[in-house]
């Protein structure tokens, strides 16, 4: 037998084994790592703030507690909101529901001149072996469950708060051990890609903010009008939602809001669905070129290719965070390589607009 046969055969189980091993652990470390991951790209859009805090005179640790602090403030808040709002909304609907069947199908008899007959209707929600009750006496099963889920999301929340901290507090200290193994040309270059990607990351994540707060001022002031229940939680839903999920983000915020105002009259409920699409027309052509002037534009296609392998890598999770970085790789790939000055020609003319020059600081055009 040769020589290299047995060191073969060790090699191969030794490898065969590692990747069990490592199967093994990554799917018990994979709520982890994704924790981990959200914690690294929340760190990098507090960074901004920190430092600016810090050149003010504040301690690093006390100005990151502050940011951190205010940000979960912010977060219990609104899911406290919203949860109350909810639950108050199915509870008047399950109390009210012979009114709401009563008025709904008037409604659709008038419009679509039908014959349904509405004490049927409630009869067959009444009985206790129809499916409407035997549905709502499954649910009831799954409070506990709903509660501890609730509970660990909390401590997630908590758990990603405390690693973002020690990411940003001891950010300087971190990246002195990791230039510290580098020679100076490494070191500027890691420093300088280090330095991109907490502006571009903090920025876009900073300009997505500020567009949701706009959002739900105007969104605040149209549902106080028209009369949608809980408008301020509403208006703060539509802002967030519509702002960090690309795409459809405005079509899911709005179906909220929309169902609400539905259960109290369908003509408010049509007016208020007319108001969500004027105002993202409005936003995506005056709004959102002033406020992300100074920061990192997405290309829609980045945007939404990315928000699909994120989601189908993460789930929900991954395409939220997919956002911030495909826009830090954007940023990396934008400021790399040698440019030239473009040749006339007319597969590359382009019209001037007003955003060239945002389009100018994200790469995405050329200044020839």
């Amino acid at each position: 037998m040769p020589r290299w046969v047995p060191r073969a055969v060790v090699v191969f189980w030794l490898g065969y084994i590692g990747t069990l091993v490592l199967r093994f652990s990554f799917n018990r470390l994979n709520s982890l790592l994704i924790l981990l991951l959200v914690s690294l790209f929340v760190a990098l859009a507090l960074e901004p703030g920190v430092n600016r805090m810090v050149q003010r005179g504040w301690k690093r640790g006390t100005a990151t507690m502050a940011i951190l602090l205010g940000l979960l403030v912010i977060i219990i808040g609104f899911l406290v909101a919203m949860g109350t709002i909810v639950g108050k909304q199915i509870a008047d609907l399950l109390s009210n529901s012979e009114t709401y069947v009563n008025d709904t199908v008037k409604l659709i008899n008038d419009t679509f001149n039908s014959h349904i007959n509405p004490a049927s209707v409630n009869e067959k929600i009444a009985d206790p072996n129809g499916p409407v009750q035997e549905f709502i006496n499954s649910q009831q099963d799954n409070v506990f469950n709903l509660s501890v889920a609730a509970l660990g999301g909390l401590f997630q929340i908590f758990s990603g708060m405390l690693f973002s901290f020690y990411l940003v507090a001891d950010g300087p200290r971190l990246r002195r051990a990791i230039c510290s193994r580098l020679n100076p040309e490494r070191q500027r270059r890691v420093l300088d890609t280090w330095e991109l990607a907490i502006n571009k990351t903090g920025g876009y994540l900073y300009s997505r903010a500020l567009l949701a707060v706009i959002s739900a001022f105007f969104h605040w002031v149209a549902f106080q009008a028209i009369g949608t229940p809980a408008p301020i939680a509403m208006a703060m839903w539509v802002g967030l939602v519509s702002q960090f999920l690309p795409v459809i983000g405005t079509y899911l915020a709005g179906v909220l809001p929309v169902l609400l105002t539905f259960i109290d009259s369908p003509l408010k409920a049509l007016i208020a669905l007319g108001f969500i699409a004027i105002y993202q027309q409005v936003e995506n052509y005056l709004v959102a070129p002033k406020v992300t002037e100074r920061t990192l534009e997405l290309h829609p296609a980045l945007a939404f290719g990315g928000a699909l392998a994120g989601g189908a890598l993460l789930g929900p999770v991954g395409a939220i965070l997919a956002l911030p970085a495909v826009a830090m790789v954007q940023a990396l790939v934008s400021s790399l390589g040698q440019r030239h000055d473009v040749i006339v020609d007319p597969l590359t003319h382009v019209e001037p607009k007003r955003s060239r020059k945002r389009k100018q600081e994200s790469g995405w055009d050329d200044p020839s």
